[in-house]
């Protein structure tokens, strides 16, 4: 939502402007402009990304047009699903949740939490690191660092579409010059032209120096700065369920490790102490 606020902002400052000054507007439509510097940008993108980092770029694209990647129910889902984990591990023990990770979409812990099922990534991380605690001795600083290694892999992956949009923005000037120069060569075979025709090829031929400027600084860069604040997000909702995991394996304290994993929510997300021990409290009591 607020991608295409954005958007609707810039080309009401671009084309507002330029309208006050009574501009003509039609002079701004150049097809042939715009079919070298798009067609020049994506043909360069092809080239230089793989098939799966053209789907990550898609799928970023996609979720950028979000009113806001995490909420701040969707925290509150992934607290209460830690306390639900570990309240059952500490009265059953940790083989009673095995059957919950060997397939979480049928699980009953997970099922009651649906916004956290949908986030494949955070679902994969957490019932990953359960599933290792339950086959193996390891220490919680030990476990720390690997959560660490994979958190920042993660981070890294997700990084790839903010990259690559970025690849692109830069280029963008450096077409709409070329698209301007073609202009220029077109322009020259009419040398002999009036004044008037002369000036309206050369505007025709500028029309891509704008173009490929406003694409890179208005649109294309923002986006990828967008895709590396998602990348961002993932980073902090994962954080969250690390600081949950850890503070647990250190002291088996529901109540306790949920904290610390309140604690690392965002500050504008965050739930206070008291309206998250209240939904606990209910969740419990069902």
């Amino acid at each position: 939502m607020f991608v295409i606020i954005g958007i609707v902002i810039v080309i009401g400052g671009v084309l507002g402007g330029y309208l006050n000054e009574h501009g003509n507007l039609s002079l701004l439509i150049q097809p042939n402009e715009y079919l070298i510097i798009f067609g020049a940008a994506l043909g360069g993108f092809v080239i230089a990304s793989p098939l799966k980092v053209i789907k990550a770029v898609q799928a970023g694209i996609l979720r950028m047009f979000k009113s806001r990647v995490y909420s701040k129910n969707d925290y509150l889902d992934a607290l209460l699903l830690l306390a639900d984990i570990f309240y059952k591990i500490r009265k059953e023990g940790l083989v009673s949740i095995e059957g919950d990770l060997d397939d979480p979409n049928k699980s009953p812990i997970f099922k009651s939490h649906q916004s956290f099922i949908k986030n494949h990534h955070a679902l994969a991380f957490l019932a990953d690191t359960l599933r290792t605690l339950t086959i193996t001795d390891i220490e919680a600083h030990e476990m720390g660092d690997l959560l660490d290694y994979e958190i920042e892999a993660h981070y890294e992956e997700a990084l790839v579409p903010s990259k690559s949009i970025a690849t692109v923005a830069d280029s963008l000037p450096g077409l709409g010059i070329v698209a301007a120069v073609l202009g220029i060569v077109l322009t020259m075979k009419k040398i002999d032209s009036p004044p008037a025709v002369l000036g309206e090829c050369i505007g025709a031929a500028l029309v891509g120096t704008f173009t490929g400027v406003l694409m890179c600084y208005g649109f294309v860069g923002p986006m990828a700065k967008n895709l590396e604040n998602i990348a961002s997000e993932d980073k902090e909702f994962l954080s969250v369920i690390k600081a949950g995991l850890l503070a647990f394996m250190n002291t088996p304290s529901p109540q306790v490790a949920i904290e610390f994993a309140r604690r690392v929510v965002p500050g504008e997300l965050r739930p206070s102490f008291l309206e998250l021990e209240d939904l606990v409290k209910k969740a419990r009591k069902k």
